[in-house]
């Protein structure tokens, strides 16, 4: 084991951390009424020259636009450095620490890194608003196959990403209440970066979120803080499951 990887990356997942802190507030109650001005704006500019239907479109597309604008603008437009609690600094920094550990010299590193990274943000954010924005999930999709390409792993993380998805898909069609169609696209991209791992950290990631969930939401019920009818955003545990897989499967 590389000491020095191991620590130059634990400061630097330290410093993703605040980052991603930073992207995740972009998209949480305080920049709603940035997305709402951008999409009251883009409204405004298609009144004149577009009909009723276009202007509905606009304001669809201006709230996309705002919210990835909030979100981007909440990560450059200061230098983000850690803050009390510092939950997401270590959490990231502890993170890319094992992972240096545990896929010193293995070509999935950079793909591992990216998703605990992207995983921070979802966690987040979906903690936060009970949301998983299509516009960290979809762009994610090919940030990771390019960085999966030249490892030899892409056909088997396609595949079971596939496969995870598809099981999500068909939990969702079956149940829409159950979970959310945002778990189902991360249940795909999730499936990829596990499968690339190992088809056993793939497995493991969808069963050890749902046993995840269980526990949480036991836990509810213990403390008297839920019911049986009680939700909760399911992302969390999809993510800390799949982490937890790969890092167990790492070859």
């Amino acid at each position: 084991m590389s000491v020095a990887l191991v620590g130059g990356l634990a400061a630097a997942g330290v410093v993703a951390g605040a980052y991603a802190r930073a992207l995740a507030e972009g998209f949480g109650p305080a920049a709603e009424d940035v997305r709402t001005e951008d999409a009251r704006g883009e409204d405004a500019r298609g009144e004149d020259a577009r009909g009723e239907d276009a202007r509905g479109e606009d304001a669809r597309t201006g709230d996309v636009r705002g919210e990835a604008k909030a979100a981007v603008l909440g990560a450059v437009r200061r230098w983000p450095l850690p803050r009390p609690p510092f939950l997401a600094e270590a959490a990231t920094g502890l993170a890319f620490a094992v992972l240096a550990w545990r896929f010193e010299g293995s070509p999935l590193l950079a793909a591992m890194l990216y998703a605990v990274f992207t995983g921070v943000v979802l966690a987040l954010v979906d903690w936060w608003t009970w949301r998983l924005p299509d516009v960290v999930t979809l762009p994610s999709y090919l940030i990771v196959i390019g960085l999966l390409a030249p490892t030899g792993r892409l056909g088997v993380g396609v595949v079971c990403g596939l496969a995870l998805g598809g099981i999500y898909l068909l939990l969702w069609l079956v149940r829409p209440a159950g979970i959310g169609l945002g778990d189902v696209k991360l249940a795909g991209l999730l499936g990829m970066v596990t499968g690339a791992a190992s088809v056993n950290a793939a497995i493991i990631a969808g069963i050890g979120a749902h046993l995840l969930g269980a526990l949480y939401a036991v836990g509810l019920l213990v403390t008297g803080k839920g019911d049986r009818t009680s939700e909760f955003p399911f992302g969390p545990f999809m993510l800390l499951a799949a982490f937890a897989a790969v890092v167990a499967e790492a070859q």
